[in-house]
C-alpha cells in the first residue's frame, strides 16, 4: 500500500469539478400546488392583479371619513348615520360613503367608496341607526390598502427558490394551483465491500451492517432529490464497474461508498477509472473526517467516491456532495442554524485540512458551552447521536482553545444543563 500522492483542499475540488461539471437544466414538471413543498420553483411566480386587489378592512368597525372625525372624544362624540354593512365576500355597489355616514365592516370586507378609514367598534357606540365616535382617528386607520401585500406584476416567489409552505400559501393567493418545478434529481448509491451486508441480514463473524448507504438515502431525500439503491457489491472491480455502468443509465449523479482509500483492495477508483468518459477530478481531500474522498466525471455525470464508514461519508457529503446538488437543482443555498457557545477544551486541527468536529451544546442560562467529542474516530456512529451541532475548523487555523468562544452549526437542540 502507499499513501495519497496528494491531497486537494476542498475549494480546489469544488473548483476542479465545476470547471468540469457543465449542468444542463433539470426537466421542468407541471406540478400540483399542493405537491410542489420543497420542490425547486423553475419559473418566477408574477402577480397578475394588486393584492389584495381592494381597500379592505383590517378590523370590525365602521367605514367612514377620517375628516369627518376630527374633534371626537368621549367628551365630544361625533354621530355617524348607518347606511349598509359590508361582510366578507361583499363588493357595495352604488354605494358611496358621505361625510356624516358610516358603514358596518367586518374583517376582510371591502371598504366602501368614499371610506377612507375603519373606526374600531371597541370604539364605537352604536344605538339603533346610530354610531357615536368618541376618539379621532387618521385616514387609512385599519385599512388593509389595495396592492399592500403584492402590486400587479411583483414577482411574488423567484425562480430557483425551494418552496416552503409560506411561499405555496402566496402563489395560491393570486389564484394559482400549479407551478413549474424542476425535476427531483436522480443519485445513486452504491455500496462496496465483502464484508458490508444489508440491515436485517445475519452477521457472520467479520462481517458489518450497511449503515453508511441508510445515512446517504436519507441525506439525499433530505436535499429533495431521489435516491436511488444501486445495491451492495463485494469488492469486485468488473461488478462494481458494471453496477456503476448500469447507475449511469438513469442517474444524474452516483455516490460510491468503500473502496475509498488506497489499501489493497479499494477497487472503487480503479472500476470508475475504465469506464468511458473517465475524468480524474480528485482522490485524497484535506477533510477530517473524510480524507479518502474522490471526485470523478464520467461523460456529464459526476461520481463521488466516499468512506465506508458513516462520520466520513456524512462530512464528505455536506462538504462536497451537497455543494454538487445545489448546482445540478439550481436551487439556492440556504443557511444553516448557527450559534456561539465558549469550548470546554481545546481542539486541535493540523493546518491545511477542513477538519468537522463533533460537539455538544449546553445550554447555561443564557450563555452557551461546547463540549468536543471526537474529530477522529470516523466509523463511531456514537459521536452523530450524541452531537447536537458541528465545529468546522478551516483550513488555515490551527485549533481553538479552551475558554475560546466558536461558532458551531446546529444538528438538533441545545442540551439544557442540570
Amino acid at each position: 500500500m502507499k499513501g495519497f500522492s496528494g491531497l486537494d483542499t476542498i475549494s480546489e475540488v469544488l473548483r476542479k469539478l465545476f470547471d468540469d461539471f457543465r449542468t444542463k437544466p433539470l426537466d421542468l414538471e407541471n406540478c400540483k400546488l399542493s405537491d410542489a413543498l420543497f420542490r425547486v420553483l423553475a419559473e418566477d411566480v408574477i402577480s397578475p392583479f394588486d393584492l389584495p386587489n381592494f381597500d379592505r378592512s383590517a378590523v370590525d368597525g365602521y367605514a367612514l371619513k377620517a375628516l369627518s372625525t376630527i374633534g371626537a372624544s368621549p367628551a365630544n362624540p361625533i354621530e355617524f348615520r348607518i347606511v349598509a354593512t359590508s361582510y366578507a365576500g361583499d363588493y357595495p355597489k352604488d354605494l358611496r360613503i358621505q361625510d356624516d355616514e358610516a358603514s358596518l365592516v367586518f374583517t376582510g370586507a371591502p371598504v366602501p367608496e368614499g371610506a377612507d378609514s375603519v373606526a374600531m367598534v371597541e370604539h364605537c357606540k352604536r344605538i339603533d341607526d346610530v354610531v357615536q365616535l368618541t376618539r379621532q382617528i387618521h385616514s387609512m386607520q385599519n385599512v388593509s390598502r389595495k396592492g399592500e401585500d403584492y402590486l400587479k406584476d411583483d414577482t411574488i416567489v423567484a425562480a430557483s427558490t425551494v418552496l416552503k409552505p409560506w411561499h405555496i400559501a402566496a402563489i395560491a393567493s393570486i389564484g394559482r394551483d400549479r407551478v413549474l418545478v424542476r425535476r427531483k434529481p436522480r443519485i445513486g448509491v452504491l455500496s462496496t465491500g465483502s464484508e458490508v451486508v444489508e440491515p436485517g441480514q445475519p452477521l457472520k463473524p467479520g462481517q458489518v451492517s450497511n449503515s453508511t448507504k441508510p445515512m446517504l438515502i436519507s441525506l439525499i431525500e433530505e436535499e429533495r432529490c431521489e435516491p436511488v439503491d444501486l445495491g451492495t457489491v463485494a469488492d469486485d472491480v468488473d461488478v462494481i464497474r458494471q453496477s456503476i455502468v448500469n447507475g449511469l443509465q438513469n442517474c444524474d449523479m452516483i455516490l460510491t461508498t468503500g473502496g475509498s482509500s488506497v489499501g489493497e483492495k479499494d477497487f472503487a477508483q480503479q472500476a470508475i477509472s475504465q469506464l468511458d468518459g473517465y475524468r480524474f477530478i480528485a482522490h485524497g481531500v484535506r477533510l477530517r473526517p473524510g480524507r479518502p474522498t474522490g471526485v470523478s466525471m464520467i461523460g456529464d455525470k459526476p461520481i463521488f467516491i466516499l468512506s465506508g464508514f458513516p462520520v466520513a461519508a456524512m462530512v464528505a457529503f455536506q462538504a462536497i456532495v451537497k455543494p454538487a446538488i445545489l448546482r445540478l437543482t439550481g436551487a439556492k443555498e440556504e443557511p444553516a442554524p448557527r450559534i456561539r457557545g465558549t469550548l470546554r477544551r481545546r481542539v486541535s486541527n493540523e493546518t491545511g485540512n477542513r477538519s468537522y468536529v463533533r460537539v455538544r451544546v449546553i445550554q447555561k442560562e443564557k450563555a452557551y458551552d461546547v463540549e468536543p467529542l471526537m474529530l477522529t474516530g470516523s466509523g463511531l456512529l456514537s459521536t452523530l447521536t450524541k452531537a447536537n451541532a458541528i465545529l468546522v475548523i478551516d483550513e488555515e487555523i490551527e485549533g481553538y482553545d479552551e475558554g475560546e468562544e466558536v461558532e458551531v452549526l446546529l444538528t438538533g437542540n441545545p442540551e439544557k444543563s442540570e
